[in-house]
């Protein structure tokens, strides 16, 4: 074989993260002159082109020489793609570029944004029915085993896995984050790289540097190999700790766990989460529910006090199983990712966050006033006048009052108890692992209220 060779940089369908509109792609390896064709002065050159067209956007371009016939360029791309790279050898001073001896090439390659996969089962994707989401040209994904490729279900496939740790123990299905990635492409113009890093089963001490932390360390080798820039993590963890006895501390290892990620990678990386979805109680009298209440609770704190989180709730989607989003669930869920990460990172007004708590107030002995904010319409109760079936419960001392009616309007819901209350008073919605009832939602967007746990309710002497 005779020519330019590429021996490091892109491999076919990469994406590179860019940094204010551009990324820097280093390339290069060996070129061999052909016998019998006389090349004194040798020059090897590197170019971009458009692969849907062949426009050149980087002309031909002349790489660095090295000793032993070796050679290496950085090349300063436009966000966009895909494109193509080329390469070709010429002797110096030959101006017919298009008639130079062959180079190698790399195709499919994408300047945009990269969004790393994380977290448990949800994450990895547990969705094993039939649904409708495609791979796309400009989604691309890097794989478990280290290479690159258009993105598909089942995103955490494990073969060639390059790192043990997150070895799946079966073979996954749909996540949220095709889905996701795809709005993001339509809405931004330009490709979205995925890296997965996920594990099912994974508790937060293994995400957490400060505990375990061996998924946290496979996850930043694995960004490393490819850069070591992400616009973003893509977040989705919490059962296995609402039940391994760790749901008091999730806010504080969680806060832990971001804080060791910015340090590492040396900026304030946005988090996207989604809150818990429900989990179907298989046994009678299964004792998790108060721990399922604090992990969703963490997580909606940790998207109101922790700078750079988003949050959208999951618990009105349909399961496979018993824990696991469905397929369609999960292009639901990948939308309304997107939807906030293109109003949080990009800026885009017109996508509305879920309804949440700003405050709940003992308004006279036996009403519970709750104002959420923002609403983009009126909040609305499907299950309003089913007293048996309601989604809030209100604790009064140490025990849990009755709701004779759930009062819905504006931005505001009251809870009219059948006894007054005594402090302290709380307040919660959708704590359960399975709630007996829908939580209201924005009737604007859809989107149902983020569960809360054990808000503490203001009376007169504590306003």
């Amino acid at each position: 074989m005779v020519g330019v060779f590429i021996r490091f940089g892109p491999e076919n369908w990469q994406i590179f993260q860019q940094t204010h509109g551009f990324a820097c792609i280093r390339a290069g390896g060996e070129y061999v002159i052909p016998e019998g064709r006389e090349i004194a002065s040798p020059v090897v050159y590197v170019r971009i082109l458009r692969e849907d067209s062949g426009i050149e956007v980087l002309g031909w371009q002349r790489a660095r020489l090295l000793p032993g016939e070796k050679w290496e360029t950085e090349l300063t791309v436009p966000a966009g793609g895909l494109y193509r790279l080329e390469t070709t050898l010429l002797d110096e001073g030959d101006p017919v570029l298009e008639w130079g001896v062959r180079g190698d090439m790399r195709h499919h390659l994408g300047v945009g944004d990269l969004y790393v996969i994380a977290g448990q089962s949800n994450s990895a994707g547990y969705g094993k029915e039939p649904a409708y989401d495609p791979p796309e040209l400009g989604v691309h994904l890097c794989r478990n085993n280290l290479h690159w490729d258009l993105a598909s279900h089942p995103m955490n496939d494990s073969t060639d896995s390059a790192h043990p740790a997150n070895l799946e123990g079966c073979n996954t299905g749909a996540c949220p984050y095709l889905s996701f990635a795809k709005t993001l492409h339509r809405e931004l113009g330009y490709p979205i790289g995925l890296i997965q890093s996920s594990l099912g089963g994974s508790p937060l001490s293994q995400w957490n540097p400060e505990e375990d932390g061996s998924l946290y360390r496979s996850m930043m080798e694995t960004l490393r190999s490819q850069g070591g820039q992400v616009t973003g993590v893509l977040w989705y963890q919490g059962c296995t700790d609402a039940e391994n006895g760790q749901a008091d501390s999730y806010f504080s290892r969680f806060a832990q766990t971001v804080s060791a990620f910015r340090k590492e990678m040396g900026a304030e990386i946005p988090w996207l989460t989604i809150q818990l979805n429900r989990r179907l109680a298989y046994e009678d009298g299964l004792p998790f529910d108060e721990g399922w209440g604090t992990v969703r609770e963490a997580q909606r704190q940790a998207a109101r006090k922790i700078p750079g989180i988003s949050i959208v709730p999951a618990i009105d989607c349909s399961l496979s199983d018993g824990i696991h989003n469905t397929a369609a669930a999960n292009v639901v869920l990948g939308e309304r990712l997107a939807a906030a990460t293109l109003r949080d990172i990009y800026h885009r007004s017109w996508s509305h966050p879920a309804p949440d708590l700003e405050s709940a107030v003992l308004t006279a002995p036996d009403v519970v006033e709750l104002t959420f904010s923002p609403v983009a319409g009126r909040i609305y109760g499907y299950d309003s006048v089913l007293v048996d079936r309601n989604a809030f419960t209100v604790w009064s001392g140490d025990k849990s009052l009755s709701i004779k009616a759930a009062e819905y309007f504006d931005h505001k819901i009251r809870l009219h108890l059948s006894e007054p209350a005594q402090e302290p008073c709380q307040v919660s919605a959708g704590w359960q692992m399975e709630p007996p009832a829908r939580l209201p939602v924005d009737f604007a967007t859809h989107l149902p209220i983020l569960a809360f746990h054990r808000v503490e309710v203001a009376t007169e002497s504590t306003l």
